[in-house]
């Protein structure tokens, strides 16, 4: 299974970029602000870095725990939350090998499999 991993704000208000595609195309559901949802994940990434950072690391036992899921994980933070590639892609350097990432973040995560994020 594919699951779209995005970024999200807590109250799951998903109208726009990565989000609004999640709910078009994955399953994504109104309301709800982080975790599992149809075949997407969201990230809260709009409620200040030490969030974020807890956020990715919950992802991350998910991802590990369900090893027959390939997690495609979107710039997550880069857009309106403001948050530069590095800094979120550095979060991401432990994450087990059924995730993939976009192509931007290759310098900060090398020899990682990568798709074509949006």
């Amino acid at each position: 299974m594919i699951v779209f991993v995005f970024g999200s704000n807590s109250q799951g208000i998903h109208g726009a970029g990565a989000a609004g595609y999640a709910v078009e195309h994955f399953g994504a559901i109104m309301g709800q602000g982080e975790g599992l949802q149809g075949a997407s994940y969201a990230l809260p990434t709009m409620e200040g870095w030490e969030s974020l950072v807890s956020a990715v690391a919950r992802f991350l036992v998910f991802a590990l725990e369900n090893p027959s899921m390939t997690f495609q994980v979107t710039r997550i933070g880069t857009g309106i939350a403001g948050w530069s590639d590095e800094e979120v892609a550095s979060l991401f350097q432990s994450a087990p090998e059924n995730c993939q990432f976009s192509s931007v973040w290759l310098p900060w995560l090398p020899d990682r499999e990568v798709w074509t994020d949006l």
